[in-house]
């Protein structure tokens, strides 16, 4: 009896712009799932509340999806100011609130000492995987599992927006989370 095929040849790079509530794979698994593509893969996860361009690669163009995979990135974030959450995102609930008393100086400042290399511990709130399974899996259920800090650079940051307790800014970085960069500013400011 023959083997039945799971999908036909599709080569080829899609960018999907990934609405929030959904993750990576899921949006990845429906493209395949739509092309009937036997081979396909994404070029870095987006944590399921982050919207944005999510490449994902058909058959052999995802032998260079690694090479997307270590690309730099760029994000843009708003942050909330005065409040933390248990998941440093807009989805958590707030566990400390702070008063506001910062000045577009203050601000310019503070987002300047991210500038640069630095260490970053993943957020366990965070699409990286841990034994297959994405790390803000693990937090729901209570779990918080090892997590290795690792080197990254902030080659630019841009304030957009500083309006009451909102800041926009966008980010050049090498791979990263803003999340975590929206609990660093909370923790240096």
């Amino acid at each position: 009896m023959a083997r039945r095929r799971k999908g036909r040849p599709v080569n080829g790079v899609i960018l999907l712009d990934k609405p929030t509530g959904i993750s990576s794979n899921d949006a990845l698994q429906k493209v395949k799932r739509i092309y009937f593509a036997e081979k396909a893969g994404h070029t870095g996860a987006l944590d399921p509340l982050a919207t944005g361009m999510l490449p994902i690669c058909l058959g052999e163009a995802t032998k260079f999806s690694q090479f997307l995979l270590d690309s730099d990135k760029r994000y843009r974030v708003i942050a909330k100011l005065g409040e933390r959450t248990n998941t440093s995102d807009s989805d958590g609930e707030v566990v400390e609130t702070r008063e506001i008393n910062v000045t577009p100086e203050l601000l310019d400042e503070c987002i300047d000492k991210f500038r640069g290399e630095s260490d970053q511990v993943p957020s366990m709130f965070s699409a990286l995987k841990y034994q297959g399974k994405p790390l803000y899996e693990y937090a729901r259920q209570g779990i918080e599992v090892p997590r290795e800090a690792r080197k990254i650079t902030v080659y630019e940051i841009v304030l957009r927006r500083f309006e009451g307790d909102e800041v926009e800014m966008e980010v050049h970085c090498s791979k990263a989370r803003t999340s975590v960069l929206s609990s660093m500013i909370w923790a240096k400011c």
